[in-house]
Order: structure tokens, then C-alpha cells, then sequence
């Protein structure tokens, strides 16, 4: 078979799909946990960082040509590597939430980022190019503004307030605050990546694409 997307199975909006799926998955076991702890986040954190790895991953292979597979590769060891370190039961802590999420959101936002904004110069506009490289643009802008963010929220924070309703105390801590904005970011992204995979794309005609 011929080393071409057009000649793959597989193509970006699959990917998409995925990436897709598991911020989602991640947004709603958040968005429905009573329990916004460290722990809870590290794990949904970690589930949601090392699918996604498998997916860029199998993606370099099956959806990438040669060329065009150092992005998916790098997005993959990266997030798989923080998937595994906030996947240590015994490790997991406020500090260690914070630290992994936070490099995460931002080394993989800034390479996808910058890889997608590059890849905009390339591809004239009205390519089915140009339009993934917008995706991965947005998507990287997002990321780097989850880890930034996440930098600002105090790790020790803790404020008491009560409910009349409840007739009860709660307390809002950094944690929480930070498991929250996790499930935020997941489901803006997923949401995107959902609306970019179904969105319709028609190719530019040949004589404006670029050599």
C-alpha cells in the first residue's frame, strides 16, 4: 500500500474521534464525582492521559505518512509518560497533581501549538491541511492555557463557607479547585474535537494547492 493519507484506512478526523471520546469520558467521570481529591483527579488524569497516548501513538502508524508522524509521537511518549507517573497509587498528592498536570498541559500545548500554527504557513487556505493544522492550533492554545491556569490556583487554598439550605459547612480547597478546571479543559476539548471530526471538509481545488 502506498505510504499517502489518501491511501490509509484511517485519517486525522478518526483521531479526532478518539481524542474525542476520552476527553469526554474524563469530563463526565469529573463532572459526576462527588470526590474532586487528588487521587480522584490523578486517576482520571491518568486514564485519560495514557488512552490518549495509545491513540497518537497507533495513529503515527496507521493515520500519519511518513514526515508527518513526529507530532502524534511526541504528543504519545509525553503524555504517556505523565499518565504513568500519575498513575503511582502511593505517589499521589496535591503536589503531584499539580506538577504533572501542569507540565503536561503545557509542554504538549505549546508543541501542538506551535506544530499546528508552523503547519498553517504550509497549506493554502480551504485544504482539509489547513483545517487540521487550525484544529491542532486551538487545541494546543487550550492546553496552554489549562497549565496556565492551573499555576495560578493556590495549592493550599482552603476557604469554609455554609449553606442554609444544607444546614451544612463545605470547604473549597486549591484541590478542588484544580480537579475542576481539569474537568473543564477535557470537556472543552472534547467537545471541539467532536465538532472538528464531524465537520465537513472539502478539499482546495488542485491548481491552489502549493508544491
Amino acid at each position: 500500500m502506498p505510504d499517502s493519507t489518501a491511501a490509509r484506512a484511517f485519517q486525522p478526523r478518526h483521531l479526532q474521534l478518539a481524542r474525542a471520546l476520552f476527553a469526554v469520558i474524563a469530563a463526565v467521570m469529573i463532572t459526576f464525582s462527588p470526590d474532586h481529591s487528588a487521587s480522584v483527579g490523578l486517576s482520571v488524569f491518568s486514564g485519560f492521559a495514557i488512552a490518549s497516548a495509545l491513540a497518537l501513538l497507533l495513529a503515527a502508524w496507521l493515520v500519519f505518512p511518513q514526515g508527518q508522524r513526529a507530532l502524534p509521537l511526541t504528543l504519545g511518549v509525553l503524555s504517556a509518560l505523565a499518565g504513568m507517573a500519575a498513575g503511582i497509587p502511593a505517589l499521589r498528592s496535591i503536589g503531584l497533581f499539580f506538577g504533572v498536570v501542569i507540565a503536561w498541559a503545557l509542554i504538549t500545548g505549546l508543541f501542538e501549538g506551535i506544530a499546528g500554527l508552523r503547519a498553517l504557513r504550509r497549506f493554502p487556505p480551504g485544504s482539509v491541511a489547513r483545517s487540521e493544522a487550525r484544529d491542532a492550533s486551538t487545541v494546543g492554545a487550550i492546553g496552554v492555557l489549562f497549565g496556565l491556569g492551573l499555576l495560578l490556583v493556590p495549592t493550599q487554598y482552603a476557604l469554609r463557607y455554609y449553606i442554609d439550605d444544607a444546614d451544612q459547612s463545605f470547604t473549597l480547597t486549591g484541590i478542588t479547585i484544580g480537579v475542576g478546571l481539569l474537568g473543564a479543559y477535557a470537556a472543552i476539548v472534547g467537545v471541539y474535537l467532536a465538532i472538528a471530526a464531524f465537520s465537513p471538509r472539502r478539499d482546495a481545488p488542485a491548481a491552489e494547492v502549493q508544491p
